[in-house]
């Protein structure tokens, strides 16, 4: 899982500086978390994440933001609570989920709003 700065995001995700309109990058659907070290949830979800990012194979992109270093990435996207996520499909708007997820209702996140399918 990638750690994303303001220059990192700019370049793989989205360049808010050369465009207002919502653009994404990538060249396959990608997972955003939000973090901090000191959040407890944020901890306990990690690990459901990395086996999640294991599980899709490469399908989708993961990366992560630490809230208390990257705070203008994390009020671009009106992070509030964490942990967060933001699903990025590669067509139509980002979708969020705030709050730590099970595994399977993350899955079901990737399935519905990125299109993706796990290997089974």
């Amino acid at each position: 899982m990638e750690h994303l700065g303001i220059d990192s995001f700019k370049a793989e995700i989205f360049d808010f500086e050369a465009s207002k309109e919502w653009n994404y990058k990538g060249d396959k659907p990608a997972i955003i978390k939000f973090y901090a070290d000191w959040c407890s949830p944020c901890r306990a979800f990690a690990p459901i994440v990395e086996e999640v990012e294991q599980e899709m194979n490469g399908k989708v992109k993961f990366y992560q933001v630490n809230t208390e270093e990257q705070q203008e990435l994390a009020g671009m996207f009106g992070i509030s609570s964490i942990p967060a996520i933001v699903l990025i499909p590669m067509e139509g708007q980002p979708a969020m989920s705030v709050g730590m997820l099970p595994k399977e209702t993350l899955h079901q996140a990737i399935s519905e709003v990125l299109k993706v399918q796990k290997d089974d």
